[in-house]
């Protein structure tokens, strides 16, 4: 097979409007301007079906697309199951992530459009390793705010970023007003919502510009070529997927398979189910609120409607970096919340049993992140086996662990935790949300 030569957009086959973006109150005159060029804005609010992949942007995914799909066959065995489970392989670039499909797409269109640096955050570190690697394709300056907790427990990602031509500060820092702020507090771990307020006033710099890879609606739509790849190679084989699962944090992964997947139930053409996979530690699709908030904790970014814990909510230590993110993507947020797609929650010691059967069956170590898909796959193989059906399951694994080890150790010694966040926590974040508009009277741009 090829290349995908176009991204699959969602928004062309959605029955509704996402409700709009909202200007943060008291955000005006802030300088503080993301400046997203031109060409991803419009990517942002196009309703064509199929937006062209560039022949460069192509010609960089060449080095490692198309990704293997696999039958976990040995997976299969261990678990007894009738189910059928096949996975996506997205660890075989040199970031070890999907993160890259939409790193390269969005340096190459920041170049174009005169950046000369970007600004990024990153919690478990994919990100941030990803645009290094796109921005030294693309000849682009790269400063990353990585959190702090995650930037301690995995230092050889800092190693790679470094090593790849970024430079790197833990957050919160005292470079920005934002990271001074929240060290007066007392706050050390971080939050990704903390990084990415150091990484938006960087903005301020000429020529910076900042870029965020998750919950943006470009960025799921760049990571559709994972779907459309696995729908390739599925039919190729005569099979459909029953159900789709991936991880979930803001939302990029479990877009990128879900979407071409969920593109024929949207039409009517089909029933597959998309289910996404959170931690319990950060459960925003299944405990949080469908509410307008604020994208990180600069309190100057537009307000979007998503499912959120509130922004000030700080989840608690978890070896899943990545998926630590306060809300979930809108588009995301506004497909559940019609019951399009379906959430479960899951703790870490079950998530790393069984991304440890996964190893020692198909030879890769998942990242934490890609093993919450994985145990959404057992969790679903044995529900399918309980009701006597033989389903066809389709996860993402969306990189290696192999930057994890501290993880898996913790997970080996018996020192990992469950954590369990109380009901109060999450109702004192949500008591913080900003004052909230009537999207249904807010005039669309």
């Amino acid at each position: 097979m090829s290349i995908p030569t176009a991204w699959y957009n969602i928004l062309a086959d959605l029955d509704f409007t996402l409700p709009p973006d909202v200007p943060a109150e008291g955000a005006a005159g802030s300088g503080l301007n993301p400046q997203v060029p031109l060409s991803l804005a419009r990517q942002e609010h196009s309703t064509r079906p199929w937006l062209p992949i560039p022949q460069e942007v192509r010609d960089r995914y060449a080095q490692w697309r198309p990704t293997p799909l696999r039958r976990a066959t040995a997976l299969e065995r261990a678990l007894g199951t009738g189910a059928r489970i096949y996975f996506k392989y997205e660890g075989g670039n040199l970031t070890g992530s999907h993160k890259l499909n939409t790193a390269i797409a969005q340096a190459y269109y920041y170049r174009a459009a005169g950046a000369t640096r970007l600004a990024v955050a990153t919690g478990a570190g994919q990100w941030g390793t990803a645009v290094a690697a796109a921005c030294q394709m693309f000849g682009l300056d790269c400063h990353i705010f990585m959190v702090r907790s995650s930037l301690e427990g995995k230092p050889h990602r800092r190693t790679l970023m470094e090593l790849l031509g970024a430079s790197v500060s833990a957050s919160p820092s005292d470079l920005t007003e934002t990271g001074r702020r929240y060290l007066a507090e007392g706050e050390r771990g971080g939050t990704l919502s903390i990084a990415l307020a150091e990484a938006v006033e960087e903005t301020r710099d000429p020529g910076t510009r900042f870029c965020a890879g998750s919950g943006e609606t470009y960025s799921l739509l760049h990571q559709t070529v994972i779907g459309l790849e696995a729908e390739e190679q599925l039919a190729g084989l005569g099979e459909r997927p029953d159900v789709v699962i991936a991880g979930l944090g803001a939302g990029s992964n479990f877009g990128g398979i879900a979407f071409p997947f969920l593109r024929g139930r949207l039409t009517g053409d089909d029933r597959v189910r998309c289910l996404s996979v959170e931690p319990a530690a950060c459960p925003k699709l299944t405990r949080g609120r469908y509410a307008y908030d604020y994208t990180d904790s600069s309190e100057q970014t537009p307000l979007q409607k998503m499912y959120t814990l509130g922004y000030r909510f700080a989840p608690p230590a978890m070896h899943a970096g990545g998926l630590r993110y306060h809300a979930t993507a809108k588009i995301i947020s506004a497909l559940y919340d019609r019951g399009l797609i379906e959430a479960e929650a899951y703790q870490q010691r079950e998530i790393f049993s069984s991304a440890a059967l996964f190893a020692r069956c198909e030879g890769i170590v998942p990242a934490p992140e890609s093993a919450h898909a994985v145990h959404g796959a057992v969790v679903e193989a044995a529900r399918a086996d309980a009701r006597g059906d033989r389903p066809t399951i389709l996860f993402s694994l969306s990189g290696h662990g192999m930057f994890d080890m501290a993880a898996y150790r913790s997970w080996l010694d018996g020192g990992m935790d469950d954590e369990v966040v109380p009901d109060e926590a999450i109702a004192r974040s949500l008591a913080q949300l900003p004052r909230q508009p009537r999207w249904d009277t807010v005039p669309v741009a």
